[in-house]
C-alpha cells in the first residue's frame, strides 16, 4: 500500500485544529503520529509533499512528475479547498488565511504568535468551522470578531432562535458580532486588515481568518474523465468512480448525489471503503446525524427528532431522522 500526501503526512484529528488556542497547544501537540510512524504501523510507502499529476485510468497508472507508478485500486481522498468568496490583495498576503489541515494551522498559528500579545483576529463565516475557531481564539485570549451575512450563527446546522441564543451567548463572553452584513472586500491600513461591510462599516483587525466554505477538489479526477460535478467525484455507495478500480472517499466524494462533509459520514465510508478494498463490497450506510459542541461559550447539541418519520428515512439509535443534508457547494 502506497499513500500519497501533498502536506506533511502527520496523522492528527481535523476537529482538533479549532481547540488548540484554547489548551495552549503548539501544532507539534496536535499531531498523534508522524507520516514515518504511520509507514511503519501499516506496513505501507508513505509519500510526504508530493503530487500526482496525472492519472491514466486505463493504463492503472499515476504520473508523478517523470515518475509512473502502477496501481491494482486506486482511492482518491484529495479533499476540498476553502472558497475565498473575494479577492485578496497582495498588502494582506499572508495576514489573511484559512485554516483546513495541519499546515495551514501550524502557519495561522505562527502568525498570532509573532504579533507578541493577544490577536484581533475577523473570522468571515459563521458556520461550525468559523464558530469553533471564534470560540477557541476567544477562550484563548484573543479578541474575536465574527462576520457573516447571516442573521445569526449556524444557519444550517440550528433553527434562528436557537442560533441568535448561541450568538447571545458569544457576545455576552465578549466577541464581536457583525452578522445580517455581507463582506464588500478587504483593504490595508497602515498594519491593520479592514474587512468592509455592506452598508459601509468595516471590522478592524490583525488577522482574517476565513471560514466561507469548501470546493471538493476534483481537478484530478476531471482531467482523468471521471465522472464529476461541483459536488464532487459522482460514486455509487461502495464508492465506485465511473473510471473501475478507482473510487472516492472523504470531502471529495459524493455519494448517489449526496456530499456529507461531516464527520460521522467520513468515518462510515472509510469503514465501508475498507471492507469492499478488502475483498466484501460494501455498502455505504449514514446512521442519524448529530452535531454538537462543548465548548466554553455556549454547548449545544442537535440531535435527530423522536416523533417524524420522513421518506427514505435513516433509523439511529435515538429515532428516525431525514437523510443527510446536502451541504452547499456554490457558495
Amino acid at each position: 500500500m502506497t499513500l500519497i500526501t501533498a502536506d506533511s503526512g502527520d496523522d492528527y484529528s481535523k476537529p482538533l485544529l479549532s481547540t488548540g488556542f484554547a489548551k495552549g497547544l503548539a501544532p507539534e501537540r496536535l499531531a498523534a503520529r508522524s507520516a514515518l510512524a504511520i509507514a511503519e504501523s501499516l506496513n505501507a510507502v508513505v509519500r510526504t509533499h508530493t503530487r500526482v499529476g496525472a492519472i491514466d485510468t486505463r493504463a492503472h497508472a499515476l504520473r508523478i512528475g517523470e515518475e509512473r507508478l502502477d496501481y491494482g485500486e486506486l482511492v482518491l481522498a484529495t479533499g476540498a479547498a476553502p472558497i475565498a468568496p473575494f479577492d485578496v490583495p497582495e498588502a494582506l498576503a499572508g495576514r489573511v488565511m484559512t485554516v483546513n489541515d495541519l499546515d495551514d494551522y501550524r502557519a495561522f498559528h505562527a502568525a498570532v504568535s509573532d504579533l507578541g500579545r493577544p490577536a484581533r483576529v475577523a473570522i468571515v463565516g459563521a458556520g461550525l468551522v468559523g464558530c469553533e475557531f471564534a470560540n477557541d481564539l476567544l477562550a484563548g485570549g484573543h479578541r474575536v470578531s465574527l462576520v457573516a451575512p447571516e442573521a445569526a450563527p449556524l444557519p444550517r446546522l440550528l433553527p434562528e432562535p436557537l442560533g441568535r441564543a448561541l450568538g447571545e451567548a458569544f457576545r455576552d463572553a465578549g466577541m464581536g458580532l457583525h452578522l445580517g452584513a455581507g463582506v464588500v472586500g478587504l483593504q490595508a491600513e497602515g498594519g491593520d486588515a479592514l474587512v468592509c461591510l455592506e452598508g459601509g462599516a468595516a471590522v478592524v483587525a490583525d488577522l482574517v481568518l476565513l471560514a466561507t466554505g469548501l470546493r471538493p477538489r476534483t481537478s484530478l479526477a476531471e482531467a482523468a474523465g471521471l465522472a464529476v460535478s461541483t459536488a464532487g467525484i459522482h460514486t455509487d455507495r461502495t464508492l465506485a468512480t465511473s473510471a473501475p478500480d478507482v473510487y472516492a472517499l472523504g470531502d471529495v466524494a459524493c455519494v448517489e448525489g449526496v456530499n456529507a462533509m461531516y464527520v460521522q459520514p467520513l468515518q462510515a465510508s472509510a469503514r465501508a471503503l475498507a471492507r469492499t478494498l478488502a475483498g466484501t463490497p460494501t455498502a455505504v450506510r449514514y446512521g442519524a446525524g448529530r452535531y454538537w459542541s462543548r465548548r466554553r461559550c455556549c454547548r449545544w447539541w442537535r440531535c435527530p427528532p423522536r416523533r417524524h418519520r420522513h421518506a427514505g428515512a435513516s433509523r439511529g439509535r435515538r429515532g428516525i431522522s431525514p437523510p443527510w443534508p446536502r451541504p452547499r457547494t456554490d457558495v
